[in-house]
């Protein structure tokens, strides 16, 4: 499961997150039927073992999507996953140095696109605490500062923001 649990198994099965089950079993029977090792003959070429390949894939994707329990799982290590990517960051900024938007209840930085960064100081610290419990309680205790990464509302750019915390 964990050579499964790398690809992006919607991508597998040609479908994506927000498409209901029957959806998913659609796109399976389909590719199924195209990959299944009784439709590729007993040809022993890179072909057929190429087919027999896709059709192990795409059976081991439908198995996981199809029960509603694991698929809830598999979305949410799949956002965990998106979620820890390295973003490609523009600069940081210190929130100090952000304009407060009492109108919104939010931080704001422009971004140089005309855009804005923007983050509310429970977003930073619920962003904070989830490293944290990443990288466990030794470095929780040497935690000096808040930080997050922030998109540009506009633009593909981010900024990390930090805020020095006060011992």
């Amino acid at each position: 499961m964990s050579e499964t649990t790398e690809k992006d198994l919607y991508a597998v099965l040609g479908a994506s997150p927000s498409d209901p089950v029957q959806e998913l079993r659609r796109r399976y029977q389909q590719l199924a039927l195209q990959y299944h090792p009784d439709r590729l003959g007993n040809e022993c070429s890179s072909e057929a073992e190429s087919g027999v390949k896709k059709f192990l894939e795409v059976d081991a994707a439908w198995r996981l999507l199809s029960d509603q329990s694991t698929r809830r799982q598999y979305d949410l290590q799949r956002r965990a996953r998106e979620l820890k990517q390295d973003w490609p960051v523009d600069s940081t900024v210190c929130l100090d140095d952000m304009t407060w938007d009492e109108d919104d209840c939010v931080y704001t930085h422009s971004c140089r696109c005309g855009g804005r960064f923007s983050i509310t100081e429970e977003e930073l610290e619920e962003e904070t605490q989830r490293k944290q419990e990443d990288v466990g309680e030794k470095e929780k205790e040497e935690e000096q500062h808040r930080e997050a990464v922030v998109c540009c509302d506009t633009c593909s750019l981010s900024v990390y923001v930090i805020k020095d915390v006060k011992s």
